[in-house]
């Protein structure tokens, strides 16, 4: 067929033999991309699926920082960081992809996405890379290299991140060694090339997942080894009179009612007022000063013999004749808002305090409370406790009411005269604020007045600049001083009305 003269008629034979045959190979293409278009979609739904999941444990991991710091902090800050690097990792990916199908309208038209142009141009410079090509590639290493220093060369994750983000050249099938980046993405049709990227995605997410894990479930699995117990003493209370006894438990961290101690050492002494796991303490309390309670448990685990050491101290003080009132916002509360007040008296359960006040109303309980003031100038906190020997004590507190200070107006949280465009104020809202006020009291502004030089002052109803504002905004010029004034403002979810809020002056930069 490729030799000798041919006939007219045996040239239309062959092409019409090699259209055939290139219609066959089209329609195994066809279905090859829609393959591989459904994996894409399949890796990518479950991407989403795995980021959830992550973010939970993420979350979990968090909240357990939060609550147990010794135990859980340096691991939280290691998922930080895993988490910053994947993410950021995984963002790139997703913004070369959207690169790479910028120019297909239907982004489910796998068919189409047949060419290998725009990777082999957008990677690949003659036998060499672009400078996007090597990006690429220092991406990768830079994601392996870095999570590997987070966790240690030593991690178990170590071999696992360099396989699952290899750079590595490779041996083809002729035992020929070709270059990782040509290997995987030269000459590939588009679509294959996306599930490639889509896939290297759900490795990133994969390891977040198996790192967060392993990290929840070393920890946990470490902490319920017994070498890990502490002894805790838990007394009734932290002080005590002369005369008294001191009573409390000793539990262990990880309380346990079947875990009953082989023997117990309570200062220097063998102790036996042992009750369902717990060391009942039942002794005299000691003259005045400072005492200690140390020792340690005994128990029997796998034929040895594991310690587990408590310590802690109590104070025996004399019995008071003044309950301890503290303001937790200095010696004044202020008229329509609840104020924080603490009350203690040294040597009594905050639950046997009987606390009353007078010219507010007071509301908490268990030595925290809440005074809102009536309309006299003074309150006064009274407290009563009957001590354990018998001998009722009262004791009293007398505070100074004020009103809520003036309010501010503000721009961008400036306050005063702020300097700033003429386009910045017609888009900016107009806020109030109290900033030299010691309560975070959220304002909402509700109306104000605007005064633009030469032009009729304009009341504004809300937070923003109405239209007839703007237009008086816009004859205004550089250096002219626009006065805000006259704002009507209220606090957030507080029926109290402001005395005053004090206007904000704006100079136009422009």
């Amino acid at each position: 067929m490729a030799g000798g003269k041919m006939s007219a008629r045996q040239k239309m034979i062959n092409l019409m033999y090699l259209v055939f045959i290139a219609m066959l190979a089209m329609n195994m293409s066809k279905e090859v991309l829609s393959a591989f278009g459904f994996m894409n979609e399949k890796l990518t739904e479950n991407n989403v699926s795995t980021t959830k999941k992550n973010n939970d444990a993420y979350a979990n991991l968090a909240t357990k920082a939060s609550e147990q710091a010794a135990k859980f902090e340096n691991l939280n800050k290691q998922a930080i960081q895993i988490k910053n690097l994947s993410s950021n990792f995984y963002s790139y990916l997703e913004e070369l992809k959207g690169k790479m199908t910028a120019d297909i309208e239907d982004k489910k038209d796998y068919e189409a996405m047949d060419k290998t142009a725009f990777l082999d141009e957008h990677f690949f410079k003659g036998d060499g890379f672009t400078t996007e090509g090597q990006e690429f590639l220092d991406k990768i290493n830079s994601y392996r290299t870095e999570v590997t220093n987070v966790l240690g060369t030593d991690s178990q994750f170590t071999p696992i991140l360099a396989k699952r983000f290899s750079t590595e050249d490779v041996t083809d099938s002729d035992g020929i060694v070709v270059k990782w980046l040509d290997y995987r993405y030269k000459g590939f049709p588009l679509v294959a090339s996306l599930t490639s990227l889509t896939q290297m995605q759900a490795d990133i997410k994969n390891t977040e997942a198996d790192i967060v894990s392993s990290l929840l479930g070393g920890q946990l699995e470490d902490a319920l080894k017994l070498k890990n117990y502490k002894g805790i003493v838990a007394l009734d209370k932290n002080a005590y009179f002369a005369g008294e006894k001191v009573t409390g438990k000793i539990v262990l961290g990880r309380y346990d009612a079947t875990m009953i101690p082989d023997n117990v050492v309570l200062n220097g002494k063998d102790y036996e007022n042992i009750q369902s796991g717990q060391v009942i303490i039942d002794m005299p309390a000691g003259n005045v000063g400072n005492h200690d309670i140390k020792g340690k448990i005994a128990f029997t685990q796998n034929g040895e013999v594991v310690e587990v050491p408590f310590e802690s101290s109590y104070s025996v003080i004399p019995e008071p004749s003044n309950a301890v009132v503290s303001a937790d916002k200095m010696n004044v509360v202020y008229r329509g808002l609840d104020n924080p007040i603490s009350v203690s008296l040294p040597g009594v359960g905050d639950n046997n305090l009987k606390v009353s006040a007078s010219g507010g109303k007071l509301s908490g309980s268990r030595g925290k409370y809440s005074m809102r003031p009536g309309a006299a100038n003074t309150v006064v906190v009274n407290v009563s406790a009957k001590l354990s020997s018998g001998k009722t004590v009262n004791s009293k507190k007398e505070f100074r009411v004020k009103d809520i200070p003036a309010a501010m107006g503000s721009v961008r949280n400036q306050y005063g005269t702020v300097r700033m465009p003429k386009s910045g104020l017609s888009n900016a809202p107009i806020s109030a604020g109290l900033p030299d006020f010691m309560f975070d009291l959220k304002l909402q502004v509700n109306s104000f007045k605007i005064k633009v030089p030469g032009q009729l002052t304009i009341i504004v109803n809300g937070s923003k600049l109405n239209a007839a504002a703007k237009q008086k905004l816009s004859k205004a010029k550089r250096g002219d001083i626009i006065n805000i004034y006259d704002i009507k403002a209220s606090i957030i979810g507080n029926s109290y009305k402001l005395k005053k809020v004090l206007p904000v002056n704006i100079e136009l930069t422009n």
